[in-house]
């Protein structure tokens, strides 16, 4: 079990998220990852194209988006997100969960968002 280990990998990847540093978050994930969030018609696979992903996140979240707080959830291969979030339409905020898988060297495997797609659809 590497909960503590997979724990840090994640702080680090949202640390380096708030940097912008988007190297650094793609440095964390496996090669053959895959990303989900939910209304896409297919899943995003490989770290590659993560990577080229990150670059156009801003465009990919709602005005406004901030995170306001995350609360984690250890399991042994796997950690859950709760992301408390607010927007320029949502300005009392909202919630969202995230489910994390790493592989045994720590690497992120998947992340898998879930989120009301009704309400993420009115927020931008």
């Amino acid at each position: 079990m590497n909960k503590e280990r997979n724990l840090e990998v994640l702080k680090a990847a949202w640390e380096a998220l708030g940097r912008a540093d988007m190297d650094a978050v793609a440095a964390a994930y496996a090669d053959d990852m895959i990303f989900v969030l939910p209304g896409q018609n297919d899943v995003l696979r490989g770290r590659a194209a993560f990577r080229s992903a990150l670059d156009g996140i801003g465009a990919a979240l709602p005005p406004g988006f901030k995170i306001t707080d995350l609360r984690y959830f250890t399991g042994d291969d796997e950690l859950v997100n709760i992301v408390e979030w607010k927007s320029d339409k949502i300005a009392s905020g909202t919630q969202s969960a995230i489910l994390w898988k790493f592989n045994e060297r720590g690497q992120i495997t998947e992340e898998r968002w879930y989120v009301d797609t009704e309400q993420w659809k009115a927020a931008l």
